[in-house]
C-alpha cells in the first residue's frame, strides 16, 4: 500500500497553540465549562457531540430528557442475549462450558444478565440519586431536580466521582498491600527476598534516594515509605511520585488545572465529602475532583503498585505459557489463584513446587501439584514463576469451576464474584479466602488479619493452604470432570526492560513507527461486560488495529481472549499488516505486559517512544482502548490515560446519558484541557477503525507517512 508524506507544521502549530497554550485562570475549576455544544445520540443511543452552538439558551430540557430516555432504550437494544453470546463469543471453550452449565442447571453471568433486563433507565442514565435518605430521587420532565435541588448535571457528576473514588480505593488497597510487603521484607518482618534490586535502585535515583554504599533493604525501605506517604498523606505537600516520574509537560498541565492530588486517601475522602448531601453543588467542581482521583489512581494505585511489585518479586521476562481451560489436567492437585495480591500467592506457589509437598500429593494419589491463574493473580505470577497457567478472566471463572477439575480455589481481592460459591459447592471444590477485605459465604479463611499482625507467618499460611489442597484432592475422588480440549501457547512478560533488552533501546521501535511500518501503538486492556458479546469486542477491535499495522499492548482481563485465540504468539501475525509483520520478526503482534497494574509497563513503552521522538504523549499516534470495561477501576484506568493526553475508546457507555454538561466534558471538553477525549461506539469494527483514523490524523500532524486508506474488514461472501 502506498503512503503519502504530509507536512502540516503550520496547521499543527496553530492547533497546538489554540488547544494547549490558552490562558489559565488561577482556579482550575474555571476551565471546566460548557462550550454549549448540542448533544445528540447515535442510532444505538450513544451520546454524541453533534453541533457547535453559539447561542446562550440551554434549549428545551424537557425535550432532552425525552431524548435521552429514548436513547437509553435504544442502547439497551444493543445488549446481547445469552443465546447471542453462545453464537458469537470467539472462544469455543467458553461456548462448551456455557452449555455444560446449562445441563447442570447453573446460572452464568449471561443468564443473570438476561434476567436483569430491562435494566433501570434512570440508573443507566446516571440520574438516580440515593445519597441521602430523603431520596432516592430521579430526574424526569416532571421532576427536573432532586428534593435537595440537585439537577441532572450534579447527580451524574456525583455518581461518576463516587465510582472513580471506589476505583482509587480498590487499586490503592492493592498498592498498599504490596508496598507494605516491600517495606516489611526490607525490615525483616516478612521473610521474602527482594528480587528486583535493579528496579529498586533505578526508581530510588529518580526520587533522589541515596543508593551508593547502602544495602538494598535500606533503599527499599526508604522508597516504600515515600510511596506510602503519597498513598496516605494528610498534611498537604508534594505528591512525590508525580514530581519524580511525571512528564514535565503533563505536570504543568495538571498544575494549571489545579488537579494535583494531596494523597490517594485524601482524594477519596474528599470525593465522598464533596458528594455528600448539601456539600458541593457545582458539577464542575465535582468533575475537577474526578480528575484528581484519576491522578491518585494512576500514580498510587498503578505506578506505585507496579514499582513495589517489580521491586519485590522481580520484573520477570518474556516467557511462553499454556493458556485456556484445556491446560487443566486430571489427576493432579489442581489449585487456582484468583484475584490481585501477589505476596501470599508467591509463597503458595513456592511451597507447592517443593519436593516435600509434591511427595505428599503423590502419597495422596495425585501425580503432583499444578497451579492455575484466574484474573490478575495468574497474570502477575505467570511470567515470574514457572508453571502458573492462566485460564480465564473474572466473568468466566465460574465456567472454569464447572469443569470439576479444581481441588482448591484461593481467592484474595477484587473481581471475585460471589457466584463462584454455588458452582464450587456442587463440585466440592474447596474455596478459601486470604484477605479480611474480601470474604465469601461458605469459604474457609486462611487470612492475614486486619492489622497484618501475622504477616510474619506467611510461610506457615502457605503451607497450610497447600496441605488443604491435598486434603481436598483426596476428598473429591469420584467427582466428574469435563475439560474442553482447547489450549494454546502465549508469550507474556513484555516490558520496557524487555524492549531495551531485545532492541537495545526504544529507538528501533520509534523508527519503525515514524517510517510507517508500525502505524501506531494501542494499549488494549480492561475488564469484560455482558452488555456486549463476551470477548468478541476485544477480538474485533484487535483485528481492526492489526490489519492496519498497529502494534497492540495488553494486560488484565482483556488479555485473556487475545491469549486464548493465539494473538499473543507468532501465529497472531496472520492478522497483521505487512509492515507490522516486517518489524516484528519472531515476536507476536500483541505484547502481553501482565496484570492490570502493568498499565505502567504500557505507559513506560509509550513514554520511551515519545521521548525518542522528542514529542509529548498527546502528539503521538497512541491510543487506549478498553472495549468491554465494566468496573470502577475501569473508569479510572481510561481516565488515567486521558490525563496523559491519550484518547480512550470503548464499546460500553458510562452512566452519563442524563447530563448534557458531563457528556460534553468527557467527549469534547477535555480535548482543550488535556489533549484527549473519550470515544464510545457499540460496534467494535467501527470503534477499531475510529482508532485507526485518529491515529492517522496524529501522524499527519507530525508530518509522518500515512496509508492511502484504512484497511477494512473483509466482508464474508454469502451464497444465495
Amino acid at each position: 500500500m502506498g503512503k503519502k508524506e504530509h507536512n502540516h507544521e503550520h496547521s499543527h502549530k496553530h492547533s497546538h497553540e489554540h488547544s494547549h497554550e490558552h490562558h489559565h485562570d488561577e482556579h482550575g475549576v474555571d476551565h471546566i465549562h460548557s462550550h454549549r455544544n448540542l448533544i445528540g445520540f447515535d442510532e444505538h443511543g450513544i451520546p454524541t457531540i453533534t453541533l457547535k452552538s453559539d447561542h446562550e439558551e440551554d434549549g428545551d430540557d424537557k425535550a432532552f430528557i425525552r431524548d435521552y430516555m429514548n436513547a437509553v432504550s435504544e442502547y439497551r437494544k444493543t445488549f446481547p442475549s445469552k443465546d447471542e453470546v453462545l453464537e458469537n463469543t470467539p472462544d469455543p471453550a467458553v461456548k462448551e462450558m456455557i452449555l455444560r452449565q446449562n445441563q447442570l442447571g447453573f446460572d452464568t453471568t449471561f443468564d443473570r444478565f438476561d434476567k436483569q433486563q430491562p435494566q433501570c433507565s434512570f440508573g443507566m442514565a446516571g440520574i438516580c440519586c440515593k445519597i441521602c435518605n430523603m431520596g432516592p430521587c430521579k430526574i424526569t420532565s416532571k421532576s427536573p431536580k432532586g428534593i435537595c435541588g440537585a439537577d441532572a448535571d450534579l447527580i451524574v457528576a456525583r455518581n461518576l466521582l463516587r465510582s472513580a473514588a471506589a476505583g482509587v480505593a480498590q487499586h490503592g488497597m492493592h498498592g498498599r498491600e504490596v508496598i507494605l510487603s516491600l517495606k516489611w521484607a526490607a525490615e525483616g518482618k516478612l521473610d521474602l527476598p527482594i528480587l528486583g534490586q535493579q528496579k529498586i535502585k533505578d526508581v530510588a535515583k529518580a526520587f533522589g534516594i541515596k543508593t551508593e554504599r547502602r544495602s538494598i533493604k535500606k533503599i527499599a525501605s526508604e522508597l516504600a515509605d515515600i510511596l506510602l506517604d503519597d498513598m496516605s498523606r494528610t498534611v498537604p505537600g508534594e505528591y512525590k511520585i508525580i514530581e519524580a516520574l511525571g512528564l514535565e509537560e503533563r505536570k504543568n498541565t495538571w498544575k494549571k488545572l489545579d488537579i494535583l492530588p494531596i494523597s490517594a486517601y485524601h482524594e477519596v475522602f474528599e470525593a465522598y465529602h464533596k458528594t455528600g448531601v448539601g456539600t458541593d453543588g457545582d458539577w464542575k467542581s465535582v468533575m475537577q475532583q474526578f480528575l484528581r482521583c484519576g491522578l491518585a489512581f494512576t500514580y498510587s494505585g498503578v505506578v506505585s503498585t507496579a514499582i513495589a511489585t517489580d521491586g519485590l518479586f522481580g520484573v520477570g521476562d518474556r516467557v511462553t505459557s499454556k493458556v485456556n481451560i484445556g491446560a487443566l489436567k486430571k489427576g493432579y492437585v489442581n489449585i487456582a489463584v484468583h484475584g490481585h495480591l501477589p505476596t501470599l500467592v508467591s509463597e503458595i506457589v513456592k511451597v507447592g513446587q517443593e519436593e516435600k509437598y509434591i511427595d505428599l500429593a503423590k502419597k495422596a494419589g495425585a501425580k503432583g501439584i499444578r497451579f492455575y491463574g484466574i484474573c490478575c493473580s495468574g497474570l502477575s505470577a505467570m511470567y515470574r514463576y514457572a508453571g502458573v497457567i492462566p485460564l480465564s478472566n473474572a466473568v468466566s471463572a465460574e465456567l472454569v469451576l464447572g469443569t470439576g477439575a479444581l481441588d482448591l480455589w484461593i481467592a484474595d481481592v477484587q473481581d471475585v464474584f460471589p457466584a463462584i460459591m454455588e458452582v464450587a459447592n456442587c463440585f466440592r471444590t474447596t474455596v478459601i479466602t486470604t484477605s479480611e477485605s474480601a470474604r465469601l459465604p461458605g469459604a474457609e479463611r486462611f487470612e492475614y488479619d486486619h492489622h497484618h499482625s501475622n504477616i510474619g507467618e506467611t510461610r506457615e499460611l502457605a503451607e497450610k493452604i497447600i496441605l488443604r489442597g491435598i486434603e481436598s484432592f483426596k476428598d473429591r475422588q469420584g467427582i466428574p470432570v469435563y475439560i474442553p480440549p482447547y489450549e494454546v501457547d502465549a508469550e507474556v512478560g513484555f516490558s520496557p526492560e524487555y524492549v531495551h533488552k531485545h532492541y537495545g533501546s526504544m529507538r528501533p521501535l520509534y523508527e519503525a513507527l515514524k517510517e510507517g511500518k508500525i502505524l501506531g501503538i494501542v494499549n488494549l486492556v480492561g475488564c469484560n461486560n455482558p452488555k456486549v458479546v463476551y470477548e468478541k469486542c476485544i477480538i474485533d477491535v484487535a483485528n481492526a488495529l492489526l490489519r492496519n499495522n498497529i502494534l497492540i499492548l495488553t494486560n488484565g482481563c482483556a488479555s485473556f481472549p487475545l491469549m486464548k485465540m493465539g494473538y499473543c504468539n507468532i501465529s497472531g501475525q496472520d492478522h497483521a499488516g505487512e509492515g507490522l509483520k516486517e518489524f516484528l520478526g519472531d515476536l507476536p503482534p500483541v505484547w502481553h505486559v501482565g496484570e492490570c497494574i502493568d498499565n505502567t509497563r504500557s505507559s513506560g513503552i509509550l513514554s520511551g517512544v515519545a521521548g525518542e521522538a522528542g514529542k509529548a504523549l498527546f502528539e503521538m499516534p497512541f491510543a487506549f482502548t478498553s472495549p468491554e470495561w465494566s468496573n470502577e477501576k475501569g473508569i479510572d484506568a481510561a481516565l488515567g490515560f486521558r490525563l496523559m493526553g491519550i484518547n480512550s475508546y470503548h464499546c460500553v457507555e458510562a452512566q452519563i446519558h442524563g447530563s448534557k454538561n458531563v457528556i460534553e466534558f468527557l467527549k469534547e471538553g477535555t480535548k482543550e484541557l488535556l489533549g484527549s477525549v473519550m470515544v464510545v461506539d457499540t460496534n467494535p469494527d467501527s470503534l477499531g477503525e475510529k482508532i485507526v483514523a485518529d491515529i492517522i490524523e496524529k501522524r499527519k500532524a507530525l508530518g509522518w507517512a500515512v496509508p492511502d486508506e484504512i484497511v477494512h474488514k473483509e466482508e464474508e461472501l454469502v451464497l444465495v
